[in-house]
C-alpha cells in the first residue's frame, strides 16, 4: 500500500473533516501551552518551582506547594497518555503526507522520546534530581517545535495543488 502523498487525493469533504480536526487539536496545544506559561513552569527555575513548591523561598508573589505522590502520578499518568494519542493521530496524518520520508519519520517518531523525556524528566526532578529541569525543558521545546512543523506540514498538504 502507498501511502507517500495519500493526502492529498482524498476527497475534499475529507480533506476537510481533517483540517478541522488538526486546527482543533492545535488549539488544544497551544492552550496546554499557555496554561504552561501562566504556571511560569517555561523556564527551568519555573518548573522546578511548579513541581517543588517555593515555600521555603522568602519574598514570593505567589505561594507554590510541592506536589504529593498522588498529585504526581495523575499529572503524569494523564499527560503521557493523552499526549501520546495527540502524537499518534498526527503521525498517522503526517504519515500520508509527501513530506521527505526522513522527515516524516522524525516527525512521527520523535514526540514519544521527547513524551518520556518530558514526564520522565519532571518525575525524576520531583524526586531530587534537579537538573532534569533542563532535560524537561528542552525536550518540551523539542516536542512543541516537532507539534508545530507536523500540523503545519498536514495543513498545507491538505491544499496542496496535486
Amino acid at each position: 500500500m502507498q501511502l507517500h502523498g495519500l493526502l492529498q487525493t482524498f476527497p475534499k469533504h475529507v480533506k476537510i473533516f481533517i483540517a478541522a480536526f488538526v486546527v482543533v487539536l492545535s488549539i488544544g496545544y497551544i492552550t496546554g501551552l499557555l496554561f504552561v506559561r501562566q504556571t511560569e513552569s517555561d523556564t527551568p527555575s519555573g518548573i522546578e518551582e511548579n513541581y517543588l513548591g517555593n515555600e521555603a523561598e522568602e519574598d514570593v508573589s505567589v505561594m507554590k506547594f510541592e506536589k504529593g505522590e498522588r498529585e504526581m502520578l495523575t499529572i503524569l499518568h494523564t499527560h503521557i497518555l493523552s499526549i501520546s494519542f495527540i502524537f499518534f493521530l498526527l503521525g498517522g496524518l503526517i504519515a500520508i503526507t509527501s513530506l521527505p520520508v526522513k522527515l516524516k519519520a522524525f516527525l512521527m517518531i520523535e514526540p514519544f522520546f521527547s513524551i518520556l523525556f518530558t514526564f520522565g524528566g519532571i518525575y525524576l526532578m520531583w524526586k531530587g534530581i534537579l537538573w532534569m529541569k533542563y532535560v524537561v525543558m528542552v525536550s518540551g521545546t523539542l516536542m512543541t517545535i516537532s507539534f508545530i512543523i507536523g500540523a503545519g506540514a498536514v495543513l498545507i498538504q491538505l491544499f496542496k495543488k496535486q
